[in-house]
């Protein structure tokens, strides 16, 4: 496979954006009733995109007590857990879990660190799209905002502010649900491209 060049950071500015999901088809689940309803759902879906968010740390030294938020997409849908609702642990964790489910992401690896050291887990049947994309000649890491680029022509615009918010907060505001659920969901859109259309 010969070697591929992202497209510049000035060219992706140029794009039209990319439209995500809309707000009314990202939920918040706080309620173990919500928790297994989203667990059936998803655990049905069979792949999805998936990725956490977590309070970023600012001091040397200081350890991060992510992930605060863990998000999971279908293509129609994203639902959102927040870790401080000790009501939908299990449902996470069993989803994570589930070997019958897919989990579709970009760069995992902190990602995976973070879900070890706070529930002690290694989720399982994961692919990680910067994988993906390397087998295909991508030397630098590819994250979702070039994806989208790459495939969809679009840009998908992640603001810094939105990025280092705090994701520990009992209540998230409109921007962090729907970045967080956007994040899931382009994982779960470039993973069917690709499967649909391979570059």
């Amino acid at each position: 496979m010969p070697p591929r060049s992202a497209p510049h950071k000035t060219y992706i500015a140029k794009l039209e954006p990319y439209a995500g999901l809309p707000f009314e088809n990202i939920f918040i689940v706080t309620t173990a009733r919500q928790a297994g309803i989203a667990f059936e759902e998803l655990s049905q879906a069979g792949t999805v995109g998936f990725d956490t968010e977590s309070k970023p740390t600012f001091r040397k030294g200081e350890r991060s007590t992510g992930p605060h938020v863990f998000q999971f997409a279908t293509p129609e849908k994203a639902f959102i857990f927040q870790s401080h609702v000790t009501e939908s642990h299990e449902a996470i964790i069993g989803l994570l879990k589930a070997t019958a489910l897919t989990k579709i992401g970009f760069d995992l690896r902190g990602d995976l660190t973070q879900i070890s050291d706070r529930f002690g887990v290694r989720p399982e049947s994961l692919v990680d799209l910067d994988h993906s994309f390397k087998k295909l000649g991508y030397r630098n890491s590819i994250g979702a905002k070039t994806a989208i680029a790459i495939l969809f022509n679009r840009r998908f615009f992640k603001s810094k502010s939105v990025t280092t918010s705090n994701w520990e907060a009992k209540i998230l505001s409109d921007k962090q649900l729907l970045y967080a659920a956007n994040d899931a969901f382009a994982a779960i859109q470039v993973f069917n491209a690709l499967q649909s259309n391979p570059l």
